[in-house]
C-alpha cells in the first residue's frame, strides 16, 4: 500500500466520487437518525437497570440482567450475521427494532404496575438480546453502504453516540428520581419504533452497482449454501485477518476484568459514596469524553489506525482507577471523560479498518464473529461481577481492572499485524444496490 503526503492546503478527498457526493444525503441522514434515536434510548438502560433493577434485586440481579442479555447476544450473533448477509442487513434491523419496541414495552407496563418480577426482567433480557444479535451485524455492514467515507461516517455516527451518553444517563436518572422506571423503559420503546420506521424508509439505487451473485451450491442438498457453510465461510475470513482475532482476544480478555465488572461495580461504589445522581452525571461525562474523541477521529487519519487508537485505550485505565480510588466528583468526572475520548477514538478506528479491509459480500459475517468474541468476555464479567465481591472489595476488583487495561495495550503493540496495519484505500464502488448482500 503506498501513501502520498499531504499539502499545506486543505486536502482533497481521497475518492474524487466524494466531492460530489456529501456525507449528509438522504440515504445518510436516514440512517444516523435511526442510530441516534436508538442510541438514545439504549443509554438510558444501563443507568435504569443499575439503579431499578438494583434497588430490588441488588448487584448480583444487575449482573444477572446484565448477563443474560449479553450472553443471548452472543449465542445468536454468529447467525445474525448470516441472515443479514442473506436476507439483508436493513430488514434484519427493523424487525429486531420492533422485537425490542414489544420488550421494552412490556417492562414500561411492568414498571408502572408494581414491583417487575426477576424472571420477567431475566426473560425481557433474553428476548432484547436476541435481538441485537440480529440488528448489530448489519450496523456495520450499513456504513459502506450509505456513506463514501467510512471513517468520517464512523466519527459520526460516535459522536451521536457520545451525546447520547452524554445526555441519556443524566436524563435516566432524572427520570427515575422524578417518575419511575417505567417511564424510561418508555421512551426506549419509542425510540426503537422511529429508528424502525426511519431505516424502512432508506433506498437504494438499484442501477448503481450489480446485483449479489448466487450463492455456491451446497453438496448434500444441491441447493443454496447451507447456514453452516455460510458460516463457515465467514470464521475463514475472520481467521485469515492476525489482526482481527488477535484483538478479539485481547478484547475477550478486557470484558472478562474491565468492560464487564464496570457497571454492576462502578454504579455500587459511587452510588454508596456519592449517591445515585453522582453515578448518572459520571456517565454523562463518559458521553462528553466520546464526543472529544469523536471529533478527534473526525480529523485525523492516522496511516496505522490500530497503532494510534491503541496509544488511545491506554487512557482508558484512567476510568477504573478514579473508581478505585475513591475520588471526588470533580477527579470522577475528569477519569469517566478521558476514558470516554479514549473508547471512542479507538472505536472509530477499528470499525473503520473492519470494514475497509474485509470483502462487502462477508463484512455482516465477519462483523458477527468480532462482535461475538469481543462481547461474549462482556457477559462473563456481568455475570460474575457479583460473586467476585465475596473474594475481594470492589474496588480492589476495579484495581484489577485498571491494571488489566494497560497490561492488554502493551500486547496489542507487541503484534506486528496490529501494530503496522495500514488504513485502506477507499473502495471505488461505495455503495451496493437494494438486490446487494447486507441491504434490505
Amino acid at each position: 500500500m503506498t501513501t502520498t503526503r499531504k499539502p499545506s492546503h486543505r486536502p482533497a478527498p481521497a475518492d474524487p466520487q466524494a466531492a460530489r457526493h456529501p456525507l449528509w444525503d438522504r440515504r445518510f441522514t436516514l440512517y444516523f437518525t435511526a442510530r441516534a434515536v436508538s442510541l438514545l434510548g439504549d443509554a438510558m438502560m444501563p443507568v435504569a437497570v443499575a439503579l431499578a433493577v438494583g434497588a430490588l434485586y441488588g448487584i448480583s440481579g444487575v449482573g444477572l440482567v446484565l448477563g443474560v442479555w449479553t450472553g443471548t447476544f452472543v449465542l445468536l450473533v454468529l447467525f445474525g450475521g448470516v441472515f443479514a448477509d442473506r436476507f439483508g442487513a436493513r430488514r434484519m434491523m427493523v424487525g429486531a427494532d420492533l422485537v425490542r419496541v414489544f420488550t421494552q414495552g412490556v417492562l414500561a407496563v411492568a414498571f408502572f404496575t408494581g414491583k417487575p418480577p426477576f424472571w420477567l426482567l431475566v426473560t425481557m433480557a433474553a428476548l432484547a438480546g436476541a435481538a441485537v444479535a440480529m440488528f448489530l451485524p448489519g450496523v456495520n455492514g450499513m456504513v459502506p453502504l450509505v456513506a463514501r467515507e467510512p471513517q468520517r461516517a464512523n466519527a459520526t455516527l460516535k459522536v451521536a453516540d457520545a451525546l447520547a451518553h452524554l445526555l441519556g444517563p443524566a436524563l435516566a436518572g432524572l427520570l427515575i428520581t422524578l417518575t419511575s422506571a417505567g417511564t424510561v423503559y418508555t421512551i426506549d420503546a419509542g425510540t426503537f419504533l422511529l429508528s424502525a420506521l426511519c431505516l424502512a424508509l432508506i433506498r437504494f439505487d438499484p442501477a448503481a452497482t450489480p446485483v449479489r451473485p448466487p450463492a455456491a451450491a451446497d453438496s448434500r442438498t444441491g441447493t443454496g449454501r447451507s447456514l453452516r457453510g455460510e458460516l463457515h465461510q465467514g470464521w475463514r475470513e475472520f481467521r485469515a485477518r492476525t489482526w482481527m482475532w488477535a484483538v478479539i482476544l485481547i478484547w475477550m480478555g478486557y470484558g472478562v476484568l474491565v468492560f464487564g465488572p464496570l457497571v454492576p461495580l462502578g454504579s455500587s461504589l459511587v452510588g454508596a459514596r456519592l449517591g445515585p445522581n453522582a453515578y448518572g452525571l459520571a456517565v454523562s461525562f463518559l458521553g462528553a469524553g466520546t464526543v472529544l474523541g469523536g471529533l478527534l477521529a473526525l480529523r485525523l487519519r492516522p496511516a496505522r489506525p490500530l497503532a494510534a487508537g491503541t496509544v488511545a485505550m491506554a487512557l482508558y485505565t484512567a476510568l477504573p482507577l478514579c473508581i478505585a480510588l475513591g475520588a471526588d466528583l470533580p477527579v470522577l468526572l475528569a477519569g469517566h471523560a478521558l476514558g470516554g475520548a479514549a473508547i471512542a477514538f479507538w472505536s472509530v478506528m477499528w470499525a473503520t479498518s473492519v470494514q475497509t479491509h474485509t470483502p462487502p459480500a462477508v463484512l455482516n459475517r465477519v462483523t458477527a464473529y468480532e462482535q461475538a468474541g469481543s462481547v461474549s468476555g462482556i457477559a462473563l464479567g456481568q455475570v460474575l461481577a457479583g460473586p467476585a465481591t465475596a473474594l475481594a472489595s470492589p474496588d480492589r476488583l476495579l484495581w484489577v481492572s485498571a491494571g488489566a487495561c494497560l497490561v492488554g495495550c502493551a500486547t496489542l503493540f507487541a503484534i506486528p499485524a496490529i501494530r503496522t496495519l495500514h488504513r485502506a484505500a477507499p473502495r471505488a464502488k461505495p455503495y451496493p444496490s437494494a438486490g446487494s448482500p447486507g441491504t434490505g
